[in-house]
């Protein structure tokens, strides 16, 4: 799904960028993996609504309506997560770092400590 568009990109920005093949099957990955919850969700909900139906009697329109809306939220978490984790992937491609983790800490050394005196803006502004 996805990877199609890939075929399409420049080559000067396919070259900036070595993920974009992995990222780019990483999503449609996700993509797939969603609509397989919706559609395994939405049948799953509907049998057990079926099983149930002698307890909670409702009619038929209203088993749909809530497989499909349970599935459907069921669909979101996972392509949430999915797409999430594609996302990390990407960054740990470009950077080399997981984007989770802090970089290492770098303790200020005096000799970049500001001076004492009058203190500037970024504009250039003395503030008092």
């Amino acid at each position: 799904m996805v990877n199609l568009g890939v075929t399409k990109v420049d080559d000067a920005v396919a070259s900036k960028h070595p993920g974009l093949q992995q990222y780019a099957a990483c999503q449609s990955a996700a993509f797939m993996k969603g609509t397989g919850t919706f559609i395994l969700g939405t049948a799953g909900f509907f049998a057990t609504q079926k099983v149930l139906q002698k307890r909670l009697p409702y009619p038929l329109q209203w088993n749909l309506l809530l497989s499909v809306v349970a599935g459907s939220l069921c669909s979101y978490a996972v392509t949430r997560s999915e797409t999430q984790r594609c996302s990390d992937l990407w960054v740990y491609l470009e950077t080399s770092n997981y984007p989770g983790r802090a970089a290492p800490n770098v303790e200020e050394t005096p000799s970049t400590a500001s001076p004492p005196g009058p203190k500037t803006t970024q504009y250039g502004d003395v503030m008092e």
